[in-house]
């Protein structure tokens, strides 16, 4: 029974480490979603802030003159 118990143990331990090692991708995988959403939201806020300063400036970007040095 010895060699059983032995490898039963190994087993418990293996299942002990995978098990742990999947709670840490889930929490890794949840921390990642909301940096991601707050990116978005960000990116969002960013675009709407350009839109809005280009409307302020009554111009759009294809119609600004050539610099100076051309």
């Amino acid at each position: 029974m010895g060699e059983t118990d032995d490898r039963l143990m190994e087993l418990e331990v293996r299942l002990a480490f995978i098990d742990d090692t999947v709670n840490g991708l889930s929490s890794a995988d949840a921390d990642i979603a909301r940096r991601l959403d707050a990116l978005e939201r960000a990116l969002r806020e960013m675009r709407s802030d350009l839109s809005t300063l280009r409307a302020g400036s009554g111009s759009e970007p294809g119609i600004e003159p050539p610099p100076p040095h051309y």
